[in-house]
């Protein structure tokens, strides 16, 4: 009895070890990797261990890491280009609208200024003219005052002296103030003339009478000269004749500037 569970005890165990044995081998085999061996005839060319030559063994290549390639940058979209250039031109558009602006407005202070100087000018100009003529007013005021006294003295010379001639004669000084010279006359208050009235020189045809206004300052010297009223030549060049030559006459000396006249007579040749 003993022997017989010895024996079976003895099976189980070689059965249970044979089944393990199996598994292991099983395992092991199956976890080997399997290579194929080339196909052919193996010739030795000397380099084996066989053909007793060298054998140098050729290290495995290594493979190149594998090394990712660096990111490209995006380009940009259509609708950047759109809103750049939106901007750009945008940027461009309220820049020349401010210069725009800024010229229009020196162009008015341009305008302004001018307006203004032509202003200044004209009020000028009308200020000197109404002086001038004021002036002119005075002074021929002057000169008509002056023709009325001669004329009433000279009418009282000539009633003393019998003969008109010899008492308006003032080349040697008159105290009156007037007298003739060479077929001219002239009127200058409280003055008398040193020589001769020079003679005008023209090449006109004119016939009639130009009576020239004088200022005289202190020293006889004439300095203003212009035609007045009386004057029957309305010819502009026997009136400058005339006025040269009135420029041209010297009186005696005073002690401030008096106003009279010289009446120059144009006859033709």
């Amino acid at each position: 009895m003993k022997e017989s569970k010895s024996k079976i005890y003895g099976v189980i165990g070689s059965a249970v070890f044979m089944l393990l044995l199996f598994l292991l081998l099983w395992f092991v085999y199956v976890d080997r990797p399997h290579t194929e061996e080339d196909e052919g005839i193996m010739v030795s060319f000397g380099d084996a261990d066989l053909g007793g030559g060298d054998y140098t063994e050729t290290p495995a290549a290594v493979a190149a890491p594998n090394v990712a390639p660096p990111p490209v940058p995006a380009a940009p979209s259509d609708n950047e280009y759109l809103t750049q250039e939106d901007e750009e031109a945008l940027a461009l558009a309220r820049q020349k609208k401010e210069e725009e602006k800024r010229r229009q407005a020196e162009e008015a202070e341009r305008i302004r200024k001018q307006k203004e100087e032509q202003a200044r000018l004209e009020a000028e100009r009308i200020a000197k003219e109404k002086a001038l003529a004021e002036q002119r007013a005075r002074e021929q005021e002057a000169i008509d005052k002056a023709n009325r006294l001669g004329s009433l003295f000279g009418q009282a010379g000539t009633q003393q002296g019998g003969n008109g001639s010899e008492g308006a004669s003032s080349t040697k000084g008159n105290p009156v103030g007037q007298g003739s010279s060479g077929g001219n006359t002239w009127s200058l208050n409280g003055r008398s003339l040193n020589g001769r009235l020079a003679s005008p020189v023209y090449t006109g045809t004119q016939e009639g009478t130009v009576v020239v206004s004088i200022r005289v300052n202190a020293a006889g010297k004439v300095i203003s000269a212009t035609v007045g009223s009386g004057t029957t030549i309305s010819d502009k060049e026997t009136q400058r004749a005339a006025i040269a030559a009135a420029q041209k006459a010297v009186f005696s000396e005073g002690t401030s500037d008096v106003i009279g006249t010289i009446t120059y007579k144009f006859k033709l040749k």
